[in-house]
């Protein structure tokens, strides 16, 4: 039956439903672009597959013989369904996102999934900009899906303007977006936690919310053994760019290029530093700051006197205080890819490197004025669900999530239907969930349905027990069976 069902509806072949689908532009221009996460698929054609950006696409002729054709069932490549085993996952590790914000008194806000491109497009060279997904709506306005939260925060936060008191403590769990090249823990559409602090100029909201992150891999079993922080500051690449007299300009491309050192060899490094602009002697001096892994160290070639350095060592002695020193260590490398960034930066690792980044955030005190806003101290992390379950499968701490249901509810004759609807009504006024049988099944079956969705107690609507105002209840665990009033069924 099921796959009769499953082919009927993979085969729209009524003429009715035919010619209403001829007439969807969307299906115009791609018959297999049924969903609404797959129009930019439909728009972007060819070039979407090339990394491109792209605009509106003319709608082309199709035939009825195209349509007939069987629908490709498998979700666009990077994305995933989430069938009830998987939603489960899903569900207990955003309950974890959200109890942790709660612990730290942050309150969640969300933005739309499509905001307008220009909200994305910063500073030249981001790999982000090449990673839209984006297109021109029917209103001829460039739109994207996005591709991380914090611009969206920003936007918000300009638009609430004097209305909001400071400091906020927000956080979002939200879909992202980004056509990348597709590696283990990384996907084209993800879902992403982010806790930001907006109002807060001093180091001890960095070192809250790394503390919030470390409170939430606590939660599922992740040591300090297991993964670790790396941590640094864009300031330092500013103090060295400065010695040199290299412009504020290329700031933005040299941290670009620097938060590829751990993917490119070095000689691309530095050839990509030259050709940016950055001289010989400027690039050596750059190279050897970021191959600093203690504070002492870095002291010695920049001093004690400037924010960087003051700024880190007031992060390590904070991280004593919160008690997670060992989770953490400094590495000049670490810069994050994105332009926004002005201050301290962090980044969760995979101790075992079979992993790439589990998170990272740092501190964007300039972003506000990119949008036309006025600039407010501000600081804050995302964190996907991709890497953090291929983390926890790695360490054998995925939770066992199977359906659990508190009562089945039977109905033992056809005629009795109504009453054990009466029944299931009952319970679930009382807050338990109760999974009603709804056709005439054997015994034998029901027990076995109720074995599958876990259920505590099977509930019998009996026609002589209900002619006395009872029904029959087995707890399933025991086995133990007893007829009770129906007034007195909790």
């Amino acid at each position: 039956m099921l796959s009769a069902i499953s082919s009927s509806l993979l085969i729209p072949n009524k003429p009715l439903l035919t010619r209403a689908l001829l007439r969807c532009p969307i299906l115009a221009t791609n018959p297999r672009a049924l969903s609404s996460l797959s129009i930019v698929s439909a728009l972007s054609n060819n070039a979407a597959d090339a990394g491109v950006r792209t605009g509106a696409v003319s709608p082309a002729a199709v035939t009825e013989e195209d349509l007939q054709q069987r629908i490709d069932v498998n979700p666009p490549k990077g994305t995933r369904d989430f069938p009830p085993e998987e939603m489960r996952l899903r569900s207990w590790l955003f309950s974890n996102f959200r109890e942790v914000s709660r612990l730290f008194s942050f309150e969640e806000v969300d933005f739309p999934v499509l905001e307008s491109e220009a909200l994305f497009i910063r500073k030249a060279g981001e790999e982000i900009r090449d990673q839209l997904y984006c297109f021109e709506d029917r209103g001829n306005r460039r739109v994207a899906l996005r591709p991380e939260l914090t611009p969206s925060l920003a936007r918000l936060v300009i638009q609430k303007g004097k209305s909001l008191s400071l400091p906020l403590k927000w956080f979002a769990v939200g879909q992202c977006w980004r056509y990348e090249r597709m590696t283990r823990g990384r996907r084209r559409e993800h879902y992403q936690w982010n806790m930001d602090i907006i109002g807060v100029p001093e180091v001890t909201a960095e070192a809250e919310l790394i503390s919030a992150i470390i409170t939430f891999f606590k939660r599922l079993g992740i040591t300090a053994s297991d993964v670790g922080f790396k941590v640094s500051s864009r300031k330092l690449l500013q103090a060295v760019l400065s010695r040199y007299s290299i412009p504020e300009a290329l700031f933005g491309k040299v941290c670009i290029i620097i938060d590829k050192i751990e993917k490119l060899p070095l000689a691309e490094i530095k050839k990509e530093l030259e050709s940016v602009g950055v001289l010989e002697e400027a690039i050596e001096q750059l190279l050897q700051v970021l191959s600093i892994k203690s504070l002492t160290e870095l002291e010695e070639i920049l001093g004690d006197s400037g924010e960087a350095v003051a700024d880190l060592k007031q992060l390590f002695s904070l991280a004593d205080k919160f008690g997670y020193s060992e989770w953490i260590q400094f590495d000049a490398s670490i810069v994050r890819g994105l332009a926004y960034y002005t201050g301290i930066v962090f980044e969760g690792f995979d101790r075992g490197g079979k992993l790439r980044a589990i998170c990272g955030g740092g501190r964007y005190d300039q972003l506000l004025s990119t949008f036309g806003g006025d600039d407010i101290p501000a600081c804050g992390f995302g964190f996907g669900d991709a890497v953090i379950i291929e983390l926890l499968k790695e360490k054998g701490l995925l939770p066992e999530l199977g359906l659990q249901i508190e009562n089945i509810v039977c109905a033992l004759d056809p005629g009795l239907q109504g009453a054990a609807a009466t029944v299931a009504t009952i319970l679930r006024e009382k807050g338990q969930s109760v999974d009603l049988v709804l056709e005439s099944k054997p015994l034998k079956r029901v027990f076995k349905r109720a074995s599958r969705i876990n259920a505590n107690r099977l509930i019998l609507v009996g026609v002589s027990e209900w002619q006395r105002g009872m029904v029959g209840v087995k707890i399933l665990s025991t086995g133990e069976q007893q007829e009770i009033k129906l007034d007195e069924l909790d």
